[in-house]
This record gives C-alpha cells, structure tokens and sequence, in this order.
C-alpha cells in the first residue's frame, strides 16, 4: 500500500493507492506542521484515525508533503514518528512547496510556485530542482498573503480601530472577539496560525468591501514584492498557486499578478489530486 499525503498547517489530505495505483481510500487529519506541534499531538492525530490505525502495518511507502517541513531537522523529526506508526513502511518527507510543485507544474516546465493557503511560500522549478530564496521563519514574521496574514491584519485592525463601523460590527457578531479568548487561542492552544487562519473567512466573505478589497490587494502585493519578484525571471515563466486562500480569491489574485506583468499559471485549492496523478505515473 501507498499513502500519498499533502498536510497544510490546518488539515492534511491521506490518499491510499493499491500497487496497480487504484485508489484504496481517502481520508483526512489535522494539519501535522512539525514546527508547531509536539510528537504526542501528532501520534495522537494519527491514531485516532481508524483507516490509519487499521492499515499502518500494510503501508510500504509514504510519500509526506507537508507545511513546516522545509528544513532536515523537521523531516527527521517527522520521519522518526512515521517509522514508529507506520513500521513496515518507507518514508520520504518533502516540504510542501514539492506538492504545489507535481500539482501545477510537469516534470520538465520551468516556472514559479507558490503556496497561499493557511501559510504561504513561493519557490523556482527549473524542471528538476526547487530553489528558494526566501527561508521561512514562521507565520509570525512571514507568511505574506496567507489565511494567517489576513487574520491577523484583521485582529490588528480591529483592536486599533481601524475597520470601518459597519464592518466591524459584522465582524463583532461573527467572531468572539474578546481580547481573552484571543490570548488564550494564540498563546495558550496549540496552532496559533490555523486560529488566525479562520478570520480569513471573513475577508473572503465581505471581498467587496472597499476595506477588504484594500487589504487583499495589499497582502497580494506585499506576497509579490517579497516572494515572487526575488527571482530573476519572475516575469518570464508561469507562476502558478496552490491553497484556498488562492482559490477563494483568484480574482483579486489574478488582478494582482496581470498587474506586475506576471504570467499566471495554475490555480489549485488542493493539489493532492495532481500528486496522485504524479506518482500513478511513476509507479
């Protein structure tokens, strides 16, 4: 058995494939991001699951994408849990930006991937080989463009009296806003960034908004100016996304990129479908 797995800070995506490459089941987690949780939350997450706990013994090969697994500590950490859970299999763990990358771009395709879901991220294929130039620090000082960066802004914006009257008291009538339960979720609970991730609903929902309208288009920018214009020939190769952020909001996204003459490629919400395609066809 094969588990292919593409795993956001929110929530990861579990596709079983038979050795023909049939699909066996589908299932789903919460986010496993090793920079942001602890060995027991994440074997915890993993055995409450039944069609993984009922199956860990016949898996033979893990192929793990995930948010937070950028750095060779990270995959030895999560690879260590995996070799205990999953006994007779062998893993690999990549970053995420791999999943974005077999989701949107052929084996061979130069181009420009970036990621605009719960965080985000934005690398250079050049057929064969990732490159970045940004090293992510964490949804606290990065994470331009993303769910979290969107929460945030709101948060901010809220308690420093900055959203417009009639916003504010829709956001006020959605949202528990009380400074409390906002400390205890950010600095007490675990996933701080998911948290901050669920205000983005909000932006998406009221996009039309002169207020939301100027905080996308400037979170779009800024994920530009800072991710995507480090590399040379940003505006010579197709740039595509991956992630609901990018998916929710394609319009302002595509808005933002025909703006700065980028080319845009694909959008996906979840490329977990294109990675099963990519290892169906390498079997």
């Amino acid at each position: 058995m094969i588990l292919i797995v593409d795993s956001g800070a929110t929530k990861s995506d579990w596709i079983a494939l038979d050795e023909k490459g049939d699909q066996l089941f589908m299932t789903q987690t919460l986010g496993l991001s090793p920079e942001v949780l602890t060995r027991p939350v994440i074997e915890d997450r993993l055995a409450n699951n039944f069609e993984l706990s009922k199956n860990r013994e016949r898996v033979t090969h893990l192929f793990f994408y995930g948010a937070g697994c950028g750095t060779d500590r990270m995959k030895k950490f999560l690879g260590d849990i995996f070799k205990d859970f999953f006994p007779n299999a062998k893993a690999e763990v990549k970053e995420d930006t791999y999943a974005a990358i077999f989701a949107t771009t052929k084996v061979g395709q130069h181009g420009i991937v970036c990621i605009l879901g719960t965080g985000s991220n934005c690398s250079y294929y050049d057929g064969e080989r990732l490159h970045q130039k940004v090293t992510s620090l964490g949804y606290i000082p990065m994470d331009d463009g993303s769910g979290n960066f969107f929460g945030r802004k709101l948060i901010r914006d809220y308690y420093f009296n900055k959203i417009p009257k009639d916003l504010a008291t829709k956001f006020e009538n959605e949202y528990d806003l009380d400074a409390d339960v906002i400390k205890e979720n950010l600095y007490k609970q675990p996933n701080p960034n998911t948290y901050l991730a669920t205000f983005a609903r909000f932006i998406v929902e009221n996009k039309d908004h002169p207020y939301s309208r100027g905080v996308i288009d400037k979170g779009f920018q800024q994920f530009v100016n800072n991710y995507i214009m480090q590399f040379e020939l940003a505006t010579k190769v197709p740039v595509s996304f991956v992630g609901s952020i990018a998916h929710y909001l394609r319009d302002e996204l595509t808005a933002v990129i025909e703006r700065n003459d980028l080319v845009l490629g694909v959008i996906r919400q979840r490329p977990i479908e294109g990675l099963v395609e990519f290892h169906r066809a390498n079997l």
